[in-house]
């Protein structure tokens, strides 16, 4: 068994949230989807604990008075929307300017992992999907929290290699998962092509995208001068420039205008983008990536 991906502490406190998107894909369940799987449905799916601010109506009295504790009975009604998470598994997720940095790779497949587990919780159907050149083979997640532990093997067994390429990834996945849903991309979002119009490819053909932008401090600020030889880790070409201040400054300001490229076409396509360095807690990347708000992180935080 692979080692961990999140501790059991952090798994409590995932137990509250749940994965949101806002459109409705037809024929399937879709929108801002807090609680309609408890209550009265169809075919009965798990218990989970009561929190506060949930509907008195769901709780199931008879395990009350046997156990003395709140739980709340969860009905499948009808089809769920697909939960789909690319998870960029190529080399430059696996390096950084400054060897201090915690590494992208295994913070994004960490984020991956707690996303997983939020969509198991809540009984979605999970498609973890790692990519280089080429989508690799799936693994597809489904049942409730206990089918977690083998996607967490799935994806602390994975190993960064090779050249990422956005627009053959775009073209392979619309090609395999036409049905629109929601999809999760984990990257740092470096290519030698362009990113742009892959993402866009994507949006138009009606999938919802939460773009979970993954990058280390001195990757956007980094602290170089004199003579300074650049290497691509996915190509191994190198550059050799001159840098000083100025230069890590413009450097900065081409990063971020880069990231914020990204946010808006994603936001205009209706989606989200949440763009965080790994020196970020990884409790809070996962409250924004889910798209909490403030109430909503303040019980997250307290594990209320």
């Amino acid at each position: 068994m692979a080692e961990p991906l999140l501790d059991r502490r952090l798994l409590e406190r995932l137990e509250r949230l749940t994965l949101r998107w806002h459109k409705s894909f037809r024929g399937l369940v879709g929108g801002r989807n807090i609680s309609r799987y408890s209550g009265p449905g169809i075919e009965f799916l798990d218990h989970r604990r009561f929190h506060q601010g949930d509907d008195l109506r769901a709780v199931n009295w008879r395990a009350y008075l046997r156990l003395e504790k709140l739980f709340l009975k969860m009905f499948q009604t009808e089809p769920r929307t697909p939960v789909r998470m690319l998870v960029d598994a190529s080399l430059s997720m696996a390096v950084s300017p400054d060897p201090r940095d915690p590494p992208k790779f295994d913070y994004a497949r960490r984020l991956a992992a707690a996303l997983t587990y939020v969509a198991l919780v809540r009984h979605d159907t999970v498609v973890l999907l790692p990519f280089r050149e080429r989508l690799l083979d799936p693994y597809v997640a489904s049942g409730g929290r206990h089918r977690f532990g083998p996607a967490n093997d799935f994806l602390a067994e994975l190993r960064p290699q090779g050249r990422s390429n956005f627009l053959d990834i775009a073209r392979q996945f619309i090609s395999k998962y036409p049905r629109p849903g929601l999809l999760v991309i984990f990257s740092d979002f470096l290519d030698d092509g362009d990113v742009l119009k892959p993402l866009q490819y994507l949006a138009d053909f009606g999938h919802e995208l939460l773009a979970v932008h993954v990058y280390t401090d001195s990757e956007r600020a980094p602290a170089l001068s004199g003579e300074t030889t650049l290497r691509d880790a996915e190509t191994g070409s190198e550059l050799q420039l001159p840098l000083d201040a100025e230069a890590c400054r413009a450097y900065t300001e081409a990063f971020d205008a880069y990231a914020a490229a990204i946010e808006r076409l994603v936001m205009r396509a209706g989606g989200r983008y949440a763009g965080f360095a790994t020196s970020v807690p990884l409790d809070e990347a996962i409250f924004e990536a889910l798209d909490l708000t403030g109430a909503e992180f303040e019980r997250a935080a307290r594990g209320a």
